[in-house]
């Protein structure tokens, strides 16, 4: 069969499709882009109303085309009803059984020729716990880069989010079957390590054997690479500090934090139960400075949350101002089913799309204003993938973005590089002969 995989959200999500897309392979189905298929298995997300909208629209889309459809991912495990009512005949993989995808395939195969299955009937397959997200073939959406999921759900329960819901409580996989996998796509020509999960500072949370100490396993595997620790929040940090930024000393592993504040009102972040306060969040980014003076900090924020005033909304602006992180990933509140916020009043969408906007201008801002002191620099960057217009993309040991147009070099070497320019996503080199 013609198979055609679409995938939506986090990098976990990115990883699970690679894995399908292997697996259908594997089964001896084609690949194909999506105007092809016979068959579209879609990896859903459910974290914001937007996008289960569009995902919800494909759905009926597949339906009304009459192609066959796998849904995959997040919005099985929550939405199933929203799902059917919008196509029927949908075929569901829940997000632990992402294994089970030659299962489903081979049901339609049947389907098809009149076996068992009957035309018209659906396979639905979920799995408590989950399998097959290590140590499997992949085919990767970009052949330097190894997207490698440590651990499955959440142990807290935030007031707006719905991942614990489709993700279940925290389960944290093999360190062993963690540093098999990546010894396996190094061996594979990866050099780009991705350590991903819905929080990965709550790693051994379940088990007892922790963050940093996975970190320094990873560290030990031989080689010459490169390690980009995804999200961690502020409240599962705070317990392994010091030992964090001790490990994040190595030299394989990127000077990024990932760390969510969501909001800089204590007010707002004691309404989202998110189980810190704002001098805990400025406590752990000022050690990692202090400690890593040309780290790359990221953060989330959540604009127009139920109840956010005005002086809340300021005191969020005033931090992105003070200490100005080199990404923001702002969101729209939007309420999600089954969650605590579900039944809080909310805030005039027009106010939330103001704020939202005054934030983003503010942001582009910053970034291209905090980059201009880095033109001139010299040093070795990580050539991590080819650019998305023209050569190649490369990052500095905090992960900073160098788009180089020319020069000898591909994927996984290091070179030394001088930055010419600086755009607000990115900076420009060139090579140093």
């Amino acid at each position: 069969m013609k198979v055609h995989v679409a995938t939506y959200g986090c990098s976990a999500n990115q990883a699970s499709a690679e894995i399908m897309m292997y697996s259908i392979i594997r089964m001896g189905h084609e690949l194909v882009c999506e105007k092809d298929a016979e068959v579209v298995v879609l990896n859903s997300c459910t974290v914001k109303y937007a996008t289960e909208q569009k995902i919800l629209h494909k759905i009926r889309e597949y339906g009304d085309k009459g192609v066959e459809l796998v849904v995959a991912g997040c919005m099985p495990q929550v939405q199933l009803d929203v799902i059917l009512k919008n196509n029927p005949l949908a075929n569901i993989l829940g997000v632990n059984s992402i294994s089970r995808l030659g299962d489903v395939l081979s049901g339609i195969e049947r389907s098809y020729a009149g076996s068992d299955l009957m035309p018209g009937e659906r396979i639905e397959i979920f799995t408590p716990e989950p399998e097959g997200f290590l140590n499997t073939g992949r085919v990767r959406f970009n052949p330097n880069i190894h997207i490698c999921q440590i651990s499955q759900g959440c142990n807290y329960r935030c007031a707006y989010c719905i991942v614990k819901l489709a993700r279940g409580r925290l389960r944290s996989f093999d360190p062993e079957s963690i540093v098999r996998d990546i010894e396996t796509a190094l061996s594979e020509g990866c050099r780009e390590i991705w350590l991903t999960s819905q929080d990965n500072g709550q790693y051994g949370m379940d088990t007892g054997l922790r963050l940093p100490e996975l970190l320094k396993m990873v560290t030990e595997i031989p080689g010459d690479f490169k390690v980009r620790v995804g999200m961690m929040n502020p409240f599962s940090v705070m317990p392994i500090l010091d030992e964090l930024m001790e490990v994040f000393e190595n030299d394989k592993i990127y000077k990024l934090l990932h760390l969510p504040i969501q909001s800089a009102s204590d007010d707002v972040l004691k309404h989202m139960d998110r189980f810190y306060s704002m001098n805990d969040v400025n406590d752990i980014i000022t050690r990692f400075w202090n400690k890593f003076d040309d780290l790359t900090l990221f953060t989330d924020i959540i604009v127009g949350f139920p109840g956010e005033t005005d002086e809340d909304f300021k005191r969020t602006v005033e931090w992105v101002r003070e200490y100005k992180p080199d990404k923001v990933n702002i969101s729209r509140y939007t309420p999600r089913p089954y969650t605590k916020a579900w039944g809080y009043r909310n805030i005039d969408s027009r106010i939330t799309a103001n704020r939202s906007n005054k934030l983003h201008s503010l942001c582009n801002e910053i970034k291209l204003e905090s980059k201009k002191h880095m033109i001139g620099w010299k040093g070795v960057v990580f050539v991590s993938k080819e650019a998305k217009f023209e050569g190649f993309m490369a990052r500095t040991d905090s992960y900073k973005p160098v788009v180089i147009k020319a020069g000898n070099i591909s994927p996984g070497q290091t070179c030394e590089v001088e930055i010419t320019s600086a755009t607000a996503g990115y900076f420009l080199g060139r090579v140093v002969e």
